[in-house]
């Protein structure tokens, strides 16, 4: 059997190709996931802490996917946080205490909610878009309030256990199964969303972003792309809050609320959007920040969130991420320019060399 060449591939696996290697993980994750293991071992004090960080940057990867990569603007995303936490916590309460069929269960029920929402607010664009997503997340938030027999309103959803995971590793108080858990769930996360955005199906998205009218004079069915990534990001919030609900043993009223889908995009905005690394650093000083500013001014914390909101969009207007992306591109120019001058200097140091050298006839 003959060999094919490139020239004679098809075309969509040329395009599938160059999306493969560009999911290839780097330096940076390398260093994440070594700072995410050291935090187990070296931080056991604040591994409640840390396992909020790592829900957080999960629910932040979902907004990114919709946000970021895709231009819907939203202003609801709690939605599907609170979708999944309940979900997962009656699943819990009254069907299973296994934590995997939980987190199934809340991704499922969000994916859902984002469905038939989605089916209204990607309709229209703009400021009806932003007000839609605000008031399918307020119906949501009255709905849970009103029916306190299911949800138990604002005293928040208790008195369910969660099964040890895999059958063998039990929740302790401490904190360090769940720690592992959340981490191993945001693995899984993290490399789904860096294969899809760089996925055929992911770079459409992008070019909708970019041009919808373009991409839909193309033959992509915008609509229906813009549909299957909202319910994607909803089922990735899901698994987000469902997270919440089995590691805290509660779900209260505000995982619906308008404060979190506040927060999920201040941590975007700090981050850079259309970046994964941007909804990981976002989070993670948004919540470190958040805790230790609230620990020292439990009155004015909000303040000073404030503050560096306003620096960050002043100075970095494209995220923390696109702050480190010029610097070290600064960096690398300086580098480049010394070696070339240094090559430069050595190429002109031997060339006068070997003109002393010659003798003249």
């Amino acid at each position: 059997m003959s060999r094919m060449m490139p020239s004679q591939m098809p075309a969509g696996a040329a395009q599938i190709s160059p999306a493969l290697r560009r999911k290839r993980l780097g330096a940076l994750d390398a260093v994440l996931l070594l700072a995410a293991i050291a935090t187990y071992f070296f931080a056991d004090l604040y591994l409640a802490l840390a396992t909020s960080v790592l829900i957080m940057i999960i629910f932040a990867l979902s907004l990114d996917l919709v946000q970021g990569y895709c231009g819907i603007e939203t202003l609801g995303h709690a939605a599907f946080f609170g979708s999944g936490a309940y979900a997962a916590g009656l699943f819990a309460l009254h069907v299973s205490p296994d934590p995997l069929l939980g987190l199934v269960a809340g991704a499922a029920v969000a994916a859902l909610v984002g469905l038939v929402t989605g089916v209204v607010v990607l309709r229209v664009s703009g400021l009806t878009q932003i007000m839609l997503t605000l008031a399918c997340a307020t119906l949501l938030y009255e709905a849970g309030n009103v029916a306190k027999s299911i949800t138990m309103g604002d005293d928040g959803l208790t008195g369910y256990t969660i099964a040890p995971l895999l059958g063998r590793f039990e929740f302790d108080i401490y904190g360090h199964t769940a720690y592992l858990y959340a981490l191993a769930v945001l693995l899984v996360v993290y490399l789904f969303t860096q294969f899809l955005v760089n996925s055929p199906f992911g770079l459409t998205v992008q070019g909708i972003r970019e041009n919808a009218m373009r991409m839909s004079l193309l033959g992509v069915r915008v609509g229906l792309r813009r549909l299957m990534l909202y319910t994607l990001a909803a089922a990735l919030a899901g698994v987000a809050g469902a997270l919440s609900a089995q590691v805290n043993n509660i779900v209260a009223l505000d995982t619906l609320s308008f404060t979190l889908s506040a927060n999920v995009l201040v941590m975007l905005a700090l981050g850079g959007t259309g970046r994964l690394y941007g909804a990981v650093l976002g989070a993670v000083v948004f919540m470190v920040l958040s805790d230790r500013i609230a620990a020292i001014d439990p009155t004015n914390w909000l303040a000073a969130l404030g503050v560096l909101l306003i620096v960050v969009v002043r100075f970095a207007p494209d995220g923390l991420i696109g702050l480190v992306d010029r610097l070290t591109a600064r960096l690398r120019r300086r580098t480049t320019v010394t070696s070339d001058a240094a090559h430069a200097s050595g190429t002109q140091g031997a060339s006068a060399t070997s003109k002393e050298g010659e003798v003249t006839p």
